[in-house]
């Protein structure tokens, strides 16, 4: 689950919790940082207002228009090669979502040099599923020591993936017992953190109905 809500209407975003909170005061249909009403919005509209943001330089906007176009989402033709062209631009902005979402694409494409290197700028950039990812291609090369180093970083920041993929390896005894402790320890004071009541409760409306809190 993505930590952030972007709203096309004026190129802000929001953390889920403080969205949550907002939806349960009775404001789902508006946006909290320019009050836009967003219940009339067409699919035409709201690409509209995405290709006037991406004007102005915004990796948001490029991020979500071009997997739009890849995916064929908002009512847009699929158009996979416009797709990646935003998500470039995006990520040349710094964006790490679009980094992350190059490296998917790089993988599936089997171009793993070009692969590595979007992962490697998400994780910098603090995109923890990247830096996940990175674990899993060193793992495959036979690097096991560089994977643990990823999956540690990762987990010590509350990458739940991480922590699972140290634990097994921990089962599979590539891991230390102290290793795995300090990580563990690191994990829970990381999630402890980054908890709210709020973001609990957005996270178990995801679980118990499927149920996602997406205005974009």
């Amino acid at each position: 689950m993505s930590a952030e809500k972007y709203y096309c209407c004026c190129g802000k975003s929001i953390c889920r919790g403080c969205l949550y909170s907002f939806h349960k005061s009775g404001n789902i249909d508006y946006c909290p940082h320019c009050r836009a009403d967003k219940r009339s919005k067409t699919d035409e509209e709201r690409v509209k207002e995405l290709k006037k943001r991406v004007k102005v330089n915004d990796s948001g906007a490029m991020y979500i228009l071009g997997n739009s176009y890849g995916r064929g989402y908002l009512g847009l033709p699929q158009d996979h090669a416009k797709g990646i062209e935003l998500l470039a631009k995006a990520a040349g902005l710094g964006s790490s979502e679009a980094h992350f979402e190059l490296g998917a694409h790089f993988d599936e494409a089997g171009d793993s040099k070009k692969e590595r290197f979007h992962y490697e700028a998400a994780a910098m950039a603090g995109h923890e599923n990247a830096r996940v990812n990175l674990g899993l291609m060193e793992l495959q090369s036979g690097n096991t020591e560089r994977a643990v180093k990823h999956w540690m970083i990762a987990a010590s920041a509350g990458s739940f993936r991480a922590m699972h993929n140290l634990r097994t390896a921990f089962e599979d005894g590539l891991v230390s017992r102290v290793t795995i402790e300090s990580t563990l320890t690191a994990y829970n004071n990381s999630c402890v953190e980054m908890r709210s009541k709020a973001r609990d409760a957005a996270i178990q409306l995801e679980v118990d109905t499927s149920y996602t809190i997406n205005i974009a």
